[in-house]
């Protein structure tokens, strides 16, 4: 089990996941919620690939992105991303059923849950969203805590979130692990001294999460097994 070699043999005592592009693709009804709000605006769709480069920092950032047409979106002022936020929160409330659990990823939470491992989501997804989303994919069981992008006063890369988790566990951060997809994820395992664990299929602006040197890389979470 690759798990245990980061452990010396042993499981961890706690296992944090991120959501978005490491268990869910939910890219697709992020995507159509986003042009939803860009055609709302009268503005032309950006459509899955474009977004697939925005997302990982929030549904703010997600949109000021969208309304900038891309990564840089430091020109978009606080009242036009105020405006097309709405539009967007009240678009992706509707549906996601175009996102899909990644291959692997029942198989670990499985054998984590036999294992007795606790395991946390720390995710940058707004937190209204979260447990819904988890039920509608049939994920809801898994998880002792949940940490949304709003539950905190700051998001990931700012590791407060597991640090906050690793608090509620009574667990060092040795003892604990991370599992993400994107540099946020890795800079947030880093900076709260966690060892971590990157995907390859995820999302992260367009860049190769190899670039991060995480303290492991999968194609499939089932390879921890």
């Amino acid at each position: 089990m690759l798990l245990r070699d980061l452990f010396a043999g042993e499981l961890p005592k706690l296992v944090m996941f991120d959501l978005d592009g490491t268990l869910i693709d939910s890219v697709p009804d992020l995507a159509a919620a986003v042009d939803v709000m860009l055609r709302q605006l009268g503005r032309d769709p950006a459509g899955d690939d474009q977004v697939r480069h925005w997302v990982g920092n929030g549904a703010r950032v997600l949109v000021r992105r969208a309304l900038a047409g891309g990564m840089a979106h430091e020109h978009i002022d606080e009242g036009a991303t105020e405006q097309a936020l709405a539009l967007f929160l009240e678009a992706y409330a509707g549906d996601h059923s175009r996102s899909t659990v990644y291959p692997g990823v029942r198989a670990l939470l499985d054998q984590l849950q036999a294992d007795q491992v606790p395991l946390a989501l720390v995710t940058n997804k707004p937190s209204r969203f979260v447990p819904e989303l988890l039920a509608d994919k049939q994920l809801d069981g898994y998880f002792r805590w949940l940490v949304g992008g709003d539950t905190l006063p700051v998001q990931k890369p700012d590791p407060a979130a597991l640090n906050w988790v690793m608090q509620q566990a009574a667990v060092s951060a040795a003892q604990a692990l991370f599992v993400g997809d994107s540099r946020s994820d890795v800079l947030a395992a880093r900076a709260a001294g966690v060892p971590v664990v990157a995907v390859s299929y995820g999302y992260n602006h367009g860049q190769s999460i190899a670039t991060e040197n995480p303290d492991l890389l999968v194609d499939s979470l089932d390879a921890l097994i």
